[in-house]
């Protein structure tokens, strides 16, 4: 970061007027995207966004204001405007101690060093590599994004910390067609690092996995509808996990009674194969960070054991209305927004099956390669998830591949239906959309089976 401002002054400033705590984010951003589609590279956008956010917490409630003027000078009058929302005595900030963070980044290579000209060369690198696959490949889309963020946080709780995370992520989307039949297919790669996340899975391997993506669905016959035994591999990702379980055990969720998962602690919400975390400690993952943004170290934290609700992900705010304390989930995308509780890296642990033996005991039904998207309803749990890579099990074996396969079910239901979990364990990545921001994320997920699941949205019989 560059020159600080006194943080002590601008805290005190804003709980003049009376109020549990004060907080000031201030964040440095440097990024660079490039868009290449159908051979043209279309945008370029690089540039710096600085800035910083204050916030302060009175009556359980939150006042925030945000600015560009991260000196003392344009701080003060902030905090003075908020002081005037609280209508109590002044508090008095702690004096800050000595914060370890829970995990720091590292980047081997910096892609802040390398020439743009590099990077554009390998976006088409990537291109080429997915069109050499197959002329059915029409069109190409490929996303290079790097960001370095550096952050500063300061509370009134006695917190002065710096945390700095490298960005790096590479998405491809491919477009088939054999006459009128028209099929996509996606992947993406990176984590929090240098360039050497790229030396680990290459831009062109990317692109030719979403390109054999796109022409497989060209070959796939129409996935059938109906209830059936369902395999989800680990390379499909933890998105079933991220949206029909995760977000169930937000603690903002909880408190607002918008959770199925409120007031279980203590008991049983899934099957004692499943123990699931939420880890934002990994090294080089997405969803990584040496401190949240409240200046609560990153740490790993236990929300099911065994099939047994352990505890919630909390942010400062939802842990002081629960009696609880945070767990380091507090994030926001950028110094304009407060934070709320998010999901880092999120995780079924793994379990003690062999993969394959889960596909051999599984004589039929549709075994899922990779999730798609999808929807779920925090207050009951329902959820509607596409899969964009899926095949038929045929006597115990990966059979033909299907499209425009659904899984529709209920997210506590399935938990507790889970009856084999292999020792294998997949990633997939993303960006996390809630109350109108974005975070990075990771999720994973072991080889698991669901005994039965609807499929295709049409329950048949």
């Amino acid at each position: 970061m560059n020159e600080l401002p006194k943080a002590q002054p601008i805290l005190e400033a804003a709980l003049a007027g009376g109020g549990q705590w004060s907080e000031l984010f201030m964040e440095n951003s440097n990024g660079l995207t490039i868009i290449l589609d159908d051979g043209k590279v279309e945008k370029i956008i690089g540039g710096v966004d600085r800035g910083a956010g204050l916030r302060l917490v009175y009556d359980n409630r939150t006042a925030y204001a945000h600015t560009n003027d991260q000196t003392q000078d344009g701080l003060l009058p902030l905090a003075r405007n908020l002081a005037a929302l609280a209508g109590g005595q002044a508090a008095k900030p702690s004096p800050p101690g000595q914060i370890q963070p829970g995990y720091q980044a590292k980047a081997l290579k910096p892609f802040h060093r390398a020439d743009t000209a590099l990077k554009v060369e390998m976006v088409r690198a990537a291109e080429a590599a997915a069109r050499a696959l197959d002329p059915r490949i029409r069109q190409v889309r490929v996303t290079y994004a790097d960001r370095m963020q550096e952050v500063f946080i300061a509370s009134s709780l006695g917190v002065e910390v710096e945390d700095v995370r490298p960005y790096l992520l590479i998405a491809v989307h491919c477009v088939a067609a054999d006459g009128e039949l028209v099929q996509t297919g996606y992947e993406t790669a990176g984590g929090l690092g240098g360039l050497e996340i790229l030396e680990a899975t290459s831009p062109e391997e990317v692109a030719r996995i979403a390109a054999r993506r796109a022409l497989l669905q060209l070959e796939a016959d129409p996935a059938p509808g109906g209830s059936m035994p369902v395999v989800l591999g680990a390379t499909a990702g933890g998105t079933m996990i991220h949206e029909a379980v995760g977000h169930g055990l937000e603690g903002d969720h909880i408190n607002e009674g918008m959770s199925v998962y409120a007031g279980k602690i203590g008991q049983c919400v899934a099957s004692s194969l499943v123990s699931v975390v939420d880890d934002s400690t990994l090294a080089g993952r997405r969803g990584s960070y040496g401190f949240d943004d409240e200046g609560v170290p990153s740490q790993r934290t236990l929300l099911i054991e065994k099939g047994i609700l352990k505890g919630y992900m909390q942010d400062r705010l939802s842990a002081l209305k629960m009696g609880a304390a945070p767990t380091g989930n507090g994030r926001r995308e950028s110094y304009r927004y407060r934070p709320v509780p998010r999901m880092s890296n999120t995780l079924i642990l793994p379990g003690g099956d062999d993969p394959q033996a889960i596909l051999q005991d599984t004589p039929s039904g549709l075994y899922v390669a990779k999730m798609g998207g999808g929807q779920v309803n925090t207050v009951n749990g329902d959820f509607v998830f596409e899969v964009s890579e899926g095949y038929l099990i045929e006597n115990g074996q990966v059979g033909r591949p299907v499209r425009g396969a659904t899984l529709t079910g209920n997210g506590p239901k399935v938990l507790k239906d889970i009856d084999r979990v292999a020792n294998d364990l997949g990633y997939s990545l993303g960006t996390c959309g809630k109350d109108g921001q974005g975070a990075p994320v990771a999720d994973a997920q072991p080889t698991l089976r669901i005994p039965s699941l609807v499929v295709g949205g049409l329950h048949q019989g």
